[in-house]
């Protein structure tokens, strides 16, 4: 599962921009499944609204297993990767 794992991140990191929506998800799940439950304080300035989307994306996570996390990302990866083919059709 690793060795997928990485290989899909480096997927990921290859692609171009997405809608800011799927690049949450993928952010979350990335998160979670290299670092587990969300840590730390919510940001909360108005300057730092990215912040505090990430935030929110990743904790709505929480308690969701590791290897789950990297499933859910490795699927959504894919499915980004269906929709670019889609357009360039």
């Amino acid at each position: 599962m690793d060795k997928d794992f990485e290989k899909y991140v480096e997927i990921g990191n290859a692609m171009p921009p997405q809608a800011a929506d799927d690049m949450l998800i993928a952010y979350a799940y990335f998160k979670q499944a290299t670092e587990g439950d969300v840590s730390g304080v919510r940001p909360t300035e108005s300057s730092n609204v990215v912040q505090t989307f990430k935030y929110d994306a990743w904790r709505r996570l929480e308690g969701m297993p590791m290897e789950e996390a990297k499933k859910r990302y490795i699927k959504t990866i894919i499915e980004l990767k269906k929709r670019l083919a889609k357009k360039s059709d």
